[in-house]
């Protein structure tokens, strides 16, 4: 039997992805890439577009259910039995980030019940991709949590292993960790960011993308100490206090906010 080759797998590819839905939180979102009516495009949004370009007869249908600030819980009981109603091809699931960050929060046990809603979503749907947590040694506020979210990612990677689901490996994609990937509140990506990472999950997908995503950055000219001193303090008076202000009153800034996408429509 000849071999498939990359060509004929990607094809196979294009032709069983017709419908995509995303979920998540304020990463699936796409926060920090703004677009058109106030919503934000991201990177589930231009994996979308590339999914569509794919499929010339344009039957291609897209989802977002994604709403920032969503804790597991919260994905789990808003999001995933809408996309096992809609049963697309491709289901995204990215989940847990918000709750590995919060003070005393066990990555064993969130892991516990993310295999739990991946089990519920392989049971419905069609491709379930899952997403690791991103290498945070370079992001202030989230350095000192990357032995959580390693722990957590490994965790992810053995679900993907248990279920055969695709893995969107942010850990290991470098040109996110430059800080140029990522918006003026550091906790959310770029237009930039989510351009990368939406080419990192075509290529798990089996497309053909076009351009590398994880391209060196072009060089920068060396910041002094005083201009980095600046920009943490304004940062943090911008972002930081806000973002601490909301946790102790026990608010979430998806408060209100409602899926962009709550049903499979043509782009």
């Amino acid at each position: 039997m000849a071999a498939t080759t990359m060509t004929e797998t990607t094809e196979q590819n294009y032709r069983i992805i017709g419908s995509y839905a995303a979920l998540g939180d304020s990463f699936t979102e796409g926060v920090g890439d703004p677009g058109p009516g106030g919503l934000f495009l991201g990177w589930a949004d231009r994996l979308a577009v590339l999914l569509a370009d794919q499929r010339p007869e344009g039957d291609f249908r897209y989802a977002n259910l994604a709403v920032r600030g969503r804790l597991l819980d919260q994905i789990v009981a808003e999001q995933v039995p809408r996309a096992r109603e809609l049963a697309p091809d491709l289901v995204s699931f990215c989940a847990g980030g918000n709750d590995i960050i919060r003070p005393g929060s066990d990555p064993d046990d969130v892991a516990e019940r993310f295999e739990a809603a991946v089990a519920d979503l392989t049971a419905a749907c069609g491709q379930v991709m899952i997403t690791t947590g991103f290498d945070t040694r370079g992001v202030p506020v989230l350095k000192h949590l990357r032995g959580k979210v390693a722990t957590y990612s490994a965790h992810v990677r053995a679900i993907a292993d248990r279920y055969d689901c695709p893995v969107l490996d942010l850990w290991s994609l470098k040109s996110v960790q430059d800080r140029r990937a990522w918006d003026d509140d550091r906790l959310h990506l770029s237009p930039e960011g989510h351009t990368r990472v939406a080419l990192r999950a075509a290529q798990v997908l089996g497309l053909e993308v076009p351009a590398d995503p994880d391209q060196p950055w072009p060089p920068q000219q060396p910041r002094g100490s005083v201009d980095v001193t600046r920009d943490n303090i304004q940062w943090a008076r911008e972002y930081l206090v806000p973002w601490i202000g909301r946790r102790l009153r026990g608010e979430s800034s998806g408060d209100h906010v409602e899926a962009k996408r709550p049903d499979l429509l043509p782009l």
